[in-house]
């Protein structure tokens, strides 16, 4: 899991990948490719 300060590049490196909230933190999910995840905050 990476953690960085925008989201918005690494969102574009997989067509699976989706931005998620939860709990006040920004997530990049991804069910296809596990190894995409990212957080921020």
């Amino acid at each position: 899991m990476k953690v960085r300060n925008s989201l918005k590049s690494l969102r574009g490196r997989h067509r699976a990948n989706r931005l998620v909230r939860r709990k006040g933190r920004v997530y990049v999910i991804n069910k296809v490719q596990r190894r995409f995840k990212a957080r921020q905050g």
